[in-house]
């Protein structure tokens, strides 16, 4: 059975081999242009951890954002996302059905597929304009 804490550490150790920067509960890629900013949120609806992806563009609104607990915890971005729907079963706790090396492997795919090349195009704006369209 995954439990909530083996889903956030199993998510922590990928973002990290991803190029993920672990700080102030969250994790954070940054470039001149745009931070992006990764928070797991325990949902109140159900056993699962709800992907809040927050972009913060440089310079938006006369703003910077360098790194800190208020871009993971009290700031929505500039832009936001969660998670899309078919990658909610990674995410989810106090499942009997997954292992801990199905689940890595799962939690790798989702990185792979999704997270790394949505927070990539992130880092630019136009980046930002083209998954604006996706």
């Amino acid at each position: 059975m995954m439990t909530d804490k083996q889903v956030k550490d199993t998510f922590n150790d990928v973002a990290k081999l991803k190029g993920f920067d672990s700080a102030f509960g969250g994790w954070f890629k940054e470039s001149s242009e745009c931070t992006v900013v990764l928070d797991l949120q325990k949902s109140n609806h159900g056993d699962i951890y709800l992907l809040n992806i927050k972009i913060f563009v440089q310079g938006m609104f006369a703003k910077n954002y360098p790194k800190s607990k208020d871009l993971v915890k009290k700031q929505v971005g500039n832009i936001f996302r969660r998670q899309p729907a078919e990658y909610d079963d990674v995410l989810k706790f106090n499942t009997s059905s997954t292992d801990d090396t199905i689940h890595r492997e799962r939690m790798n795919s989702f990185f792979e597929e999704f997270v790394t090349p949505f927070t990539n195009k992130a880092l630019s704006k136009a980046g930002i304009r083209a998954l604006a369209k996706w």
